[in-house]
This record gives structure tokens, C-alpha cells and sequence, in this order.
């Protein structure tokens, strides 16, 4: 199998968690006991992926630097790039194209916690799945207010037949999380779509790309999954508490790079 590269968006504003957030990027705000940024390395990590490109903002990339490093502590190789200013998450491959090269490639947003059961099984079957079968992989998540997400919607076999953002009405409740696997052809679908209403290149018109040549998988993280998109102080606080409920009361440590580095074998114990 041809090993995948890593992409980490953590650019943005982070407006929703003003004033906080005029300070210090987002993604370098602590979750209970880490900064927000460990998370999305911890499910790269446990995806098998070593290569991992973080891009941000000029003002915020010292501090990820001075925090992370090369990553060479946890016997992964980082790179950093600035995105100037927020223009879709798809055009985290536009900016990391060099970075990329002929590899498939996974991009998960900064902001985002997945924990579960067998969480690292179907992160390296995706990663099976856009290596080996040139099939695009996104993972789906049950919510009681799909108009805030992305949605997939399936057929009455099952089967993913529409992705519609944010919408009014639908048939679904299955949410497209910030997590996605992409066979390397990626980078030139990104050039083919326009900018949206809004001018940003969006992810959905890249999955839809995938869903029409059905060369789209959908993962669903069934109950007793977590997932967790931080965006605002409801959710940064909700995620605090589920990570230290279960550090706590189970005795499990949540985004500890250095234990997934010595059990994935990145380091020597």
C-alpha cells in the first residue's frame, strides 16, 4: 500500500470564540489537558500517517512551530504552510500540492476530536481503500440538527446517492465529519471546481465529484463513537469534559502522541 500524506487545516479566525481567539489560534487553545491541535495529529497517527502538513495563518505559525517542532519527537515528520486567507477546505491542496506529490492524501480540520471502538481499523481501511482502489473515503455521524452540516443521503439500498450542505430539509441525519481520504487525482478535481456563493472552494463539490464517478465511500461511526467539532464555546467545553470524563473514570489517555508513537512503533519506548 502507498503511504498516505496528511493534511491539518488549522488556519481560519476562529470569530465564534472572540475574543479568545484574537490571541491565540484555535487550534492552540487547551481541550481539557492538551492543546486543541493534538487531537487531529492523534488520528492521523493512529491512521498509520507520518507526513503531516499543518497550515495556518503567518501570525500563528511560530507558536506551532515552537510547539511542535519537526515532530521528530514523536517520530513524525511535520511541515508547515501559511494559508493567507480563508478560502474553502479545499484549497488545503491547493497549497499543499508540493507537499502531496504522488501520494493519496487525508485532511482533517484542526478543530476536530474522533474517539470510538476500532476507530484505528476503519481509519487505515480508508486509507486502504484511496491507496489501492482509487476510492475517496468520508466519515458519517448521526446528529439531531443535520441543517448545520454537510448531509449524505442514501437510497433505499443503502448506498450514498447526494451530499447536500447545510440544507433546509432532507431525509438524513448523517453528517459529514472534518475527516477525509483522497486517492492523489484530488489535487487536480480541486482545479477543476469554481468558488461557491460564498468565493471559498468547498469540500462538498469534491466529494461530489467522487459520488458521480461512485468512487465515494462513506464510513459511518456508529453509536458509542465521539465526535466533536470545536468551533464554538459549547462544543470547546463539551469536548473538555468528555475527555477528561473518560481519562478519569477509565484510566484511558485521549490524543497521547507519545503512547500511539510507541504503539504504532514511529519511536522506540
Amino acid at each position: 500500500m502507498k503511504s498516505l500524506k496528511g493534511i491539518i487545516l488549522s488556519g481560519g479566525k476562529g470569530t465564534r470564540l472572540y475574543p479568545i481567539t484574537k490571541g491565540v489560534s484555535k487550534q492552540l487553545l487547551p481541550v481539557y489537558n492538551k492543546p486543541m491541535i493534538y487531537y487531529p495529529i492523534s488520528t492521523m497517527m493512529l491512521a498509520g500517517i507520518k507526513n503531516i502538513l499543518i497550515i495556518t495563518t503567518a501570525e500563528d505559525l511560530s507558536n506551532y512551530k515552537r510547539l511542535l517542532g519537526t515532530g521528530s519527537e514523536f517520530g513524525l515528520s511535520l511541515k508547515y504552510k501559511i494559508q493567507k486567507k480563508p478560502a474553502g477546505l479545499a484549497e488545503a491542496f491547493i497549497i499543499g500540492k508540493k507537499f502531496i506529490g504522488n501520494d493519496p492524501v487525508s485532511l482533517i480540520l484542526g478543530d476536530n476530536i474522533f474517539f470510538g471502538p476500532g476507530l484505528s481499523k476503519k481509519l487505515k481501511d480508508a486509507c486502504i481503500d484511496c491507496s489501492e482502489n482509487s476510492t475517496a473515503t468520508v466519515f458519517g455521524y448521526t446528529v439531531s440538527d443535520p441543517n448545520r452540516y454537510g448531509v449524505v443521503e442514501f437510497n433505499k439500498k443503502g448506498q450514498a446517492n447526494k451530499i447536500i450542505e447545510k440544507p433546509k430539509k432532507t431525509n438524513s441525519n448523517v453528517a459529514v465529519t472534518g475527516l477525509y481520504f483522497y486517492p492523489n487525482n484530488v489535487v487536480k478535481k480541486v482545479l477543476k471546481i469554481k468558488p461557491s456563493k460564498r468565493g471559498e472552494l468547498e469540500i462538498t463539490s469534491i466529494n461530489e465529484l467522487y459520488l458521480k464517478e461512485k468512487k465515494l465511500s462513506v464510513i459511518k461511526l456508529e453509536r458509542g463513537f465521539a465526535w466533536f467539532d470545536m468551533g464554538t464555546f459549547e462544543s470547546l467545553i463539551d469536548a473538555s469534559i468528555f475527555v477528561r470524563t473518560v481519562e478519569d473514570r477509565q484510566g484511558l489517555r485521549i490524543a497521547d502522541l507519545n503512547e500511539i508513537a510507541i504503539r504504532n512503533k514511529f519511536i522506540k519506548n
